[in-house]
């Protein structure tokens, strides 16, 4: 599917405020409430648009520790079977397979270093981690939740 630009204009307006109204996005891009409705509902029926979701201060709900961690396998596990292995353990809040000498790449948020250290030891345990590689977050500068879908440097 190919967005023209006010679909790109309606899903930067829904990505940084998922709660605005229909009525307030139409003004901002100049078409009527239904529709905007009916262009968010042909984007969520093709799947351009797959869902809505909050965004958390996790800080605030006491999640401190933010690590990512490299994932060094012996042989070669399938990206289903580390998906399914490491998608068990709840502190892992992303992960992918990635190039370069790592076969995996973790995000993962710890209420501190201690309850870090204890997902750390739960991940070794797995049976083809052979090593891993901790880069601790010291501080965000830039965090957003997508892409900005401006074009060719314009704003």
């Amino acid at each position: 599917m190919t967005l023209d630009p006010l679909d790109e204009r309606i899903i930067g307006i829904l990505g940084r405020d998922g709660r605005r109204s229909y009525a307030r996005i139409g003004h901002e891009v100049g078409l009527s409430a239904p529709a905007v409705k009916r262009r968010v509902d042909r984007l969520l029926d093709t799947g351009a648009i797959t869902g809505f979701t909050v965004v958390v201060d996790e800080t605030r709900l006491g999640w401190q520790t933010d690590a990512y961690v490299e994932l060094y396998c012996t042989g070669q596990p399938q990206p289903g079977q580390l998906a399914r292995d490491v998608g068990r353990v709840p502190e892992v809040v992303s992960a992918c397979t990635v190039t370069g000498d790592a076969d995996a790449l973790l995000r993962i948020r710890a209420r501190d270093v201690r309850d870090f250290e204890r997902v750390l030891d739960e991940l070794a345990q797995l049976d083809y981690v052979a090593r891993t590689k901790t880069t601790l977050v010291l501080s965000h500068l830039v965090d957003r939740p997508r892409p900005d879908s401006r074009k060719n440097g314009s704003r």
